[in-house]
């Protein structure tokens, strides 16, 4: 490969600025403040990853590149051990690393084993495991771009030139691409993106790229996706998927639903992007993370409620397939209902 399909992308979805393993530690952007403040949180054992992880330190797919190069780090640290202990110790990171949030798990349990291959092999040609395990994070990130690029190329042609699309929450790579690509054909587009508490990943996240890559961003309140649906002519509302079930649901961000909703009744398509993941027949088999209630009663460090008030805060909710208009993968556009015909492939390399 003489180029790596980040570049061109806005500064977030570079590698180095996701999760990056080097000199012994695992450097993450701190989304939490990004993009007011620019801050990595260095990380010099494994245990620390998974906190980011559990923390929103990264969040989307930044997990993902996080666990793997968060194996690295782990591989490090046993280095002077020997290979029983090392094996061992690499398991114990494995386990922590895929359960630091619920709902990802399964996927983050395929990272994890798909570095372990990695060691394995580095043991059997007598090479540093934990190059071997960042080597493989890395052609990992590079097959799932490119293949994230190959799912922006059906996503786009759903898109008119002059067209207003509705985004939700951050879809990470996706959102990247898909703007590249929609340069590349020399489509101009007008974006909305939800602000998405209580993190704004919407405001901070998905605006800052969308910016940073030369387009018409316009960030709305959670409350204001039907209004806009309605009065700004959206031709396309799009996310992408923390799990997509065989049976058509969508596991995301929670406030996914409702948008649905409203863009069935007007008649605004919905897009989802992503893998089926084959590990999820139904809904019923995924786990929606309860975070901490308290949160959603302040805004960015700001109280916004009076003491005693209570909050809930279910970090994704279920959009069933009714609602859904197709499901963008790298194999081409699928009705909900037909997702068997997609058939296998690692999630881990698709995943948004």
């Amino acid at each position: 490969m003489t180029e790596r399909p980040d570049r061109g992308l806005a500064f977030m979805l570079q590698y180095e600025n996701i999760a990056w393993f080097e000199d012994g530690a695992v450097r993450i952007l701190d989304r939490r403040c990004y993009p007011r403040e620019v801050s990595f949180v260095t990380c010099t054992h494994y245990g620390e990853v998974a906190q980011a992880v559990t923390d929103m330190v990264t969040q989307s797919a930044g997990p993902y590149p996080a666990a793997a190069m968060g194996m690295a780090l782990a591989a490090y640290e046993c280095r002077d051990r020997s290979e029983a202990e090392q094996r061992a110790f690499l398991l114990a990171a494995k386990d922590c690393l895929s359960h630091a949030r619920p709902t990802t798990a399964k996927r983050m349990e395929r990272v994890c084993e798909t570095m372990l291959e990695a060691a394995e092999d580095a043991w059997k040609r007598g090479e540093p495991v934990h190059e071997a395990i960042k080597r493989r994070a890395i052609e990992a990130n590079n097959s799932r771009y490119e293949r994230i690029g190959k799912i922006a190329t059906y996503l786009v042609e759903k898109f008119p030139n002059n067209g207003t699309i509705l985004t939700q929450c951050f879809a990470e790579t996706i959102v990247g691409m898909m703007l590249k690509e929609a340069r590349a054909k020399g489509k101009t587009l007008r974006i909305f993106c939800p602000e998405t508490r209580p993190y704004f990943q919407g405001a901070r996240l998905t605006a800052t790229v969308c910016y940073e890559m030369g387009f018409d961003v316009t960030v709305i309140t959670d409350n204001m996706p039907a209004f806009v649906m309605q009065r700004e002519h959206v031709d396309v509302f799009t996310s992408a998927a923390d799990a997509i079930c065989m049976d058509g649901s969508v596991i995301n961000k929670v406030g996914t639903f409702q948008i649905a909703i409203a863009a069935k009744h007007l008649g605004v398509p919905y897009y989802v992007t992503g893998a089926p993941d084959t590990v999820h027949p139904s809904a019923k088999d995924v786990t929606i993370e309860m975070r901490d209630p308290n949160f959603v009663l302040q805004a960015m460090g700001v109280k916004t409620a009076r003491d005693g008030v209570k909050g809930y805060y279910p970090a994704f909710d279920v959009t069933p397939p009714e609602l859904v208009t197709g499901v963008v993968t790298d194999r081409g556009v699928f009705s909900p209902f037909r997702l068997s015909e997609y058939g296998t492939r690692d999630a881990y390399e698709v995943v948004v």
